[in-house]
């Protein structure tokens, strides 16, 4: 590997620029800056991609430094015929199925259960931006993300894997068929089906939420009690005064 930790420092913002493919040039050198950028800039894709089969966030993290292993180690094999991006993710998803054949012996991404249970766990996200958001707002978005992992990864794998790459990491449904190995129309099928399953699943997991919308109870309820007694008070006195009032002046 080449490069030391001052001279990386020096390039890494002037390679940041660069594209894949002559990043790749700089990698094969064994450039660790190259490789480093590389790798962060592919992270989220392969992390979904091989989390949407493992649907655990500790193996999903294995299979994508196994990808980078194999794919740094074997680059002269990468003839540029292809995007790195669809060359990585193709290893990570074979990677990870590999996994998954050996836990469930001659079982492939076809032949996977439909029934089979829900794994758990939470995505880890790899952030797109540092910028800091409301907390309130970010707190907010936190809760519907995890709510939404947990009903994707109630999905059954093979519809699991088709929304995670078509909807989540946002390739293309040629791209995402060619990846999982069947033909597009399969691709189509099982996208929509995962779509409608998702949707369902959202639907029951909040139905009676909406009875809950707008709640004006507890101490927000105590408190505009409290303002009407006084209220009302105030105006009791206020008319007793006008009545004496206009007794006194009557004599």
């Amino acid at each position: 590997m080449t490069g030391s930790p001052n001279t990386a420092s020096r390039l890494a913002p002037e390679m940041a620029a660069l594209q894949d493919s002559d990043l790749v040039v700089y990698a094969r050198r064994g450039d660790e800056t190259a490789i480093r950028i590389l790798v962060q800039r592919h992270n989220r894709r392969l992390f979904r991609s091989a989390r949407a089969i493992v649907r655990n966030d500790a193996e999903a993290e294995d299979v994508v430094q196994a990808t980078y292993v194999q794919a740094f180690t074997h680059l002269g094999t990468f003839r540029g015929e292809a995007q790195l991006s669809s060359w990585l993710t193709r290893i990570a998803l074979n990677e990870a199925l590999g996994r998954v054949r050996r836990r469930r012996p001659s079982v492939g991404l076809e032949e996977i259960d439909m029934t089979a249970g829900s794994g758990r766990g939470e995505l880890l996200q790899f952030p797109a931006s540092c910028s800091v958001a409301d907390p309130e707002a970010e707190l907010s978005r936190g809760e519907t993300r995890r709510l939404l992992e947990r009903l994707v990864d109630e999905l059954p794998d093979q519809f699991r894997a088709i929304f995670v790459l078509r909807d989540v990491e946002g390739m293309s449904t040629e791209e995402a068929a060619l990846h999982l190995g069947i033909k597009p129309e399969t691709a189509k099928t099982r996208l929509h089906r995962a779509r409608k399953m998702l949707r369902q699943a959202i639907d029951d997991r909040l139905a009676g939420a909406f009875s809950s919308l707008y709640p004006f109870d507890g101490l927000r309820c105590t408190a505009m009690a409290d303002r009407v007694i006084r209220r009302l008070r105030a105006t009791v006195e206020r008319r007793s005064c006008d009545t004496v009032a206009g007794a006194v002046a009557a004599k």
